[in-house]
């Protein structure tokens, strides 16, 4: 699908709702009112553009970390933790979060993007203390079987999927699916049980959550040269519901589907989670209304608590270079901000930079090495819609399942959507939000890009409402407001050969004076990826500092 077919694809949406809910005059129901918002654009273009004032003030600071998403603010909870508060974290946002980001109403907080973390595994032993400190993980981080603050798991039933005019527990094609492709479904995840339990020589397991602790084993990382749909393929597994199914996750997860990302990273979806708890099966998640922020501002409030304010917002890094030697030593990192605010520029002299921003702005930004700025040329992001719908009550369902928190649609163009109020156990009666979740994989990213931007409010309201309408019919009647998020490059898309390949590698490792903290190093976005990134930038940094401090990766 190309731009054009997709904008006539929303103009035709409206069309056709409109005709289906008309009045008797013939005219569609008003649209409910709402924004649209998204990421920094005008920064981002004034990036892009250049010309920016040279610096009229300078100031020195042992630590710079660029970002203040997940892994910005995880490598200054880090550097916090461990005693040191002489750094600064600067966020081109108005608010720091990144993908983790909020909003609120008078009815519910509600996410703006990521919205769950899974019960963490024993590698993700930064999560684990994370937890701990904000009450959430009762006890030992580290036991086996940690208890989880009741709040925050996730209430039942936790998913559910609209197929054929009716909803079914669980989001794996269930009716009318011929024994055939059921023998599939078992031969997959049996497959998928196996690659969950496979370590190598070493003790790594096959696919670990941080990605870093993963195997090394030749033939596993020869699974990153194919896409995950030809790997399904080559095993015998042609089953249509498998397939959409697996390229329903793989969507989910990477903003791409199956043909897409490589089958490393797709194994790695079903077969890198093993976290348990005493008081919840392994598949609960940890959700809140407003989706993750819960931790972003955890983080950032634990920062504040320890060592005191360190978040600079609105401020854009343009220009990261090496400072001229001095005396035989190599001189600071010259960090140029522009504070739009104050229409003025500001040059940090940093003994020490974390780079935890998305890595598609190094080679708009970072002045040297030649190789990382090609390295992040091999990049490429998916775009990504959000969009919060408020309701005076929950709308009418078709038969089958009953609400679930998470409710996908098997043939929508979006991916479903989450309900906020969900965890306060009252669905049906009274006002509540629901997070629409769409990923732009139909186009190419560009062409997402251009749709994202091109857009109106009133195209998307109507689209979004026309998909809705097919499970919920009066939901049109019972939205107040629609309120719509857009994120040109909202997730690296891991396609075949970048998980494992040179490129990436350019980022993982320690460099002097400048280190990456950003989920784009592990090539795909999660927040356990994003905060590894970040906690093992923190720590790296803290060593050139020769200051002290006990491992949380360890």
């Amino acid at each position: 699908m190309d731009r054009r077919d997709f904008l006539a694809s929303v103009a035709a949406a409206g069309l056709a709702s409109a005709a289906s809910l008309g009045g008797c005059d013939g005219r569609p129901p008003p649209l409910p009112p709402g924004g649209l918002s998204g990421t920094a654009l005008d920064l981002g273009h004034r990036l892009r553009d250049g010309g920016f004032p040279p610096p009229g003030e300078r100031r020195r600071l042992p630590v710079l970390i660029i970002g203040a998403g997940v892994g910005g603010l995880s490598a200054g909870w880090k550097l916090a933790r461990s005693g040191f508060a002489d750094f600064l974290l600067v966020e081109l946002e108005a608010e720091a979060g990144g993908n983790s980001r909020a909003g609120r109403n008078a009815v519910s907080a509600y996410p703006w993007g990521a919205h769950y973390l899974p019960l963490p595994t024993r590698e993700a032993s930064a999560v684990r203390e994370l937890l701990a400190e904000l009450g959430v993980l009762q006890g030992d981080p580290r036991a086996p079987q940690p208890i989880y603050d009741e709040r925050y798991l996730c209430a039942s039933p936790q998913e559910r999927l609209y197929r054929d005019g009716l909803w079914q527990e669980g989001i794996l094609p269930q009716s009318g699916v011929a024994a055939t492709e059921r023998a599939q479904y078992q031969r997959f995840f049996e497959r998928m049980a196996i690659f969950r339990g496979q370590r190598d020589g070493a003790g790594r397991r096959a696919f670990a959550l941080p990605m870093a602790l993963s195997s090394r084993d030749p033939r596993l990382l020869a699974l990153d040269t194919i896409s995950m749909r030809d790997w399904l393929l080559a095993q015998g597994l042609d089953s249509p519901q498998l397939h959409w199914y697996v390229n329903y996750a793989c969507r989910d997860d990477y903003g791409a589907g199956s043909g897409t990302v490589s089958a490393w990273a797709g194994i790695h979806y079903f077969a890198c989670r093993d976290g348990a708890a005493q008081n919840a099966s392994s598949e609960t998640v940890l959700t809140a209304p407003e989706g993750n922020a819960w931790l972003a501002e955890g983080m950032l409030r634990s920062i504040q608590d320890r060592v005191g304010e360190r978040l600079l917002s609105g401020a854009l890094a343009f220009r990261v270079a090496a400072a001229e030697p001095q005396g035989g030593h190599s001189g600071p990192v010259e960090v140029d901000l522009w504070l739009p605010g104050e229409r003025r520029t500001l040059r940090i002299l940093a003994e020490q930079v974390i780079w935890a921003a998305p890595l598609f702005l190094v080679p708009h930004v970072i002045a040297g090495p030649k190789a990382i700025r090609i390295a992040a040329g091999n990049y490429s992001y998916s775009p990504w819609l959000v969009a919060n719908l408020t309701l005076s009550r929950f709308p009418d369902d078709r038969h089958g399942a009953p609400p679930a928190w998470d409710n996908v649609l098997y043939d929508g163009a979006g991916l479903g959507y989450v309900v906020a109020t969900h965890q306060k156990m009252r669905v049906r009666p009274g006002a509540t939000v629901l997070t629409y979740y769409r990923s732009l994989d139909a186009l190419s990213p560009q062409r997402g890009r251009e749709a994202l931007r091109d857009t109106s409010h009133a195209g998307w309201a109507e689209q979004i409402l026309a998909e809705l309408e097919r499970p919920h019919a009066n939901i049109r009647q019972l939205t107040t407001r629609l309120d719509v998020f857009r994120n040109a490059h909202a997730m690296a898309r891991p396609v075949p050969g970048l998980i494992w390949g040179a490129a990436r590698q350019q980022f993982a490792g320690d460099g002097g004076q400048l280190r990456f903290a950003h989920a784009d190093v592990s090539g795909f976005s999660l927040f356990e990826e994003a905060q590894y990134r970040g906690v093992l930038a923190a720590e790296r940094t803290l060593g050139r500092l020769g200051v002290p401090f006990t491992s949380s990766l360890t």
